[in-house]
């Protein structure tokens, strides 16, 4: 248990039963009337985001979530297997946590999995991965000028756009946030 005098960004808190995220929060003091917490929490598994106001001093209760380093190491049926970095153990995150950043994972890949009572909530990954173009069409003679795209299938399955000087097995990075293409990367 807290006070909403405790919060702060990155705080976990339970709030009927659900995990919220602390984005953003103002402590408030009016004129007239008592203090009051302007907060912006963010839902921990659908990502929705809302404005909670709190009366100051109210008691919340915080949830503990453990972020911990972890390699993924493979896919099992539909979900994923990871290592803990430091204590060796293996979990199993189900494909629905996993959801789109399985677009951009790879075996050994380093991620951040964030675990609450044993549960694992989400994952984290690096915000850039270099992965291999497995198919995209040429492009044409004299396109290279015009700074235009086309699609890629990534070695991952992702498809995602790339510049029209791009071929097939080059090794390019990826942002993992949106997908967008960032660069080459020389072997």
């Amino acid at each position: 248990m807290a006070t909403t005098n405790d919060l702060k960004n990155g705080l976990v808190l339970n709030l009927d039963g659900q995990l919220w995220t602390v984005t953003a929060f103002q402590h408030v003091k009016p004129g007239k009337g008592g203090a009051f917490v302007r907060t912006t929490l963010k839902h921990v598994l659908t990502g929705k985001v809302v404005d909670k106001t709190f009366n100051a001093g109210t008691k919340v209760d915080t949830a503990t979530v453990d972020r911990r380093n972890m390699t993924y190491l493979y896919k099992e049926g539909q979900d994923f297997v990871f290592m803990d970095a430091e204590t060796y153990d293996q979990i199993t995150v189900l494909n629905e946590t996993v959801g789109d950043n399985a677009n951009y994972l790879l075996e050994n890949t380093e991620v951040q999995v964030a675990v609450h009572e044993g549960v694992p909530l989400y994952i984290e990954l690096p915000t850039s991965v270099e992965l291999v173009v497995q198919h995209t069409d040429p492009g044409l003679q004299g396109d290279r000028s015009t700074g235009g795209t086309k699609p890629a299938t990534l070695e991952t399955g992702a498809e995602i756009q790339v510049p029209l000087f791009l071929t097939t097995g080059e090794k390019i990075k990826v942002d993992t946030r949106d997908g967008r293409y960032l660069g080459r990367v020389s072997s």
